[in-house]
């Protein structure tokens, strides 16, 4: 098997401005942050990212990084609405495309099996047709003859995800309450990069968690980051819970520039994962 390891910016340096981005995990929960910091640091610009939103989007929005979030939410769970994406919108300084989770999810999974659109009833009834230009409707060609949303396929040119535990090959394991949609945001891309919290052979992946914990597999998988605690601060159960004081700390970065360079200097700027662990625990 191919050793796929790499560093977040080897990854990064395989990024160009302009791309459709989509990002794993959900609000401010086990989002690949090392990979996100790792991007915010870089000259990358006018990027299209698609997410679950949380800080992922937000911080690169604070950055100038993103040109469109295309979303069903933005928050960060225990904040209701992910304070810099709140200001980025308001100002206009972002394009937003926004869906129904459903609507997403299933936009997703017509770009992973190479369809140019998905029915569904999801978004039915909603004002997402006012909103979202893109949409359309389409009829079941059976005698039902039902008229449902037709989806279309959200193609990514590479998406970042954090898994617990992976191998260098690239099967990703998730031990935690959910996987969210990360396995469908690999399959939409055509360049798939995920960092983990630990780095095992093959072998071992067994001893982590069941079988049914491996869910990501190596063939949608071009690149491995070890990152231990590469998740924070948002949350990576059991091993860790989302650092609450420390969110807070960059919730209210949005509201003063001041504040938000010192952030950036102080969490963002490290390059290391050795060093980002520092500033935290020195704080």
């Amino acid at each position: 098997m191919l050793d796929k390891r790499m560093t977040e910016d080897e990854v990064v340096a395989q990024l160009a401005d302009g791309m459709t981005l989509g990002i794993g995990g959900w609000a401010s929960r086990r989002k690949p942050m090392s990979l996100v910091r790792a991007i915010a640091r870089s000259k990358l610009r006018d990027l299209t990212v698609v997410s679950y939103a949380g800080a992922d989007v937000g911080l690169l929005c604070a950055l100038g990084k993103v040109k469109k979030v295309i979303f069903a939410f933005a928050s960060l769970d225990s904040i209701a609405l992910e304070p810099h994406f709140r200001a980025a919108r308001q100002s206009g300084a972002i394009e937003a495309e926004e869906y129904d989770e459903g609507m997403l999810q299933w936009g997703l999974y017509a770009a992973a099996c190479r369809l140019p659109f998905l029915p569904t009833r999801a978004g039915l009834g909603s004002d997402v047709f006012g909103r979202t230009s893109r949409i359309r409707t389409v009829r079941s060609p059976y005698d039902d003859g039902q008229e449902l949303i037709a989806m279309p396929a959200i193609t990514l040119d590479a998406a970042i995800i954090h898994m617990h535990c992976a191998d260098k090959a690239g099967n990703g394991q998730c031990l935690g309450p959910d996987l969210y949609f990360d396995d469908l945001f690999c399959m939409a891309a055509k360049r798939r990069y995920m960092s983990c919290e630990k780095l095992v052979e093959t072998s071992e992946l067994s001893a982590q968690g069941p079988v049914q914990t491996l869910r990501i597999q190596r063939m949608f998988v071009d690149g491995v980051v070890h990152a231990p605690f590469g998740a924070h601060f948002t949350e990576c159960p059991p091993y860790y819970q989302r650092d609450e004081t420390f969110q807070k700390l960059y919730a209210a970065t949005a509201k003063d520039k001041a504040a938000l360079a010192q952030f950036v200097e102080r969490y963002v700027l490290p390059n290391s994962a050795q060093a980002y662990r520092e500033a935290v625990n020195a704080r």
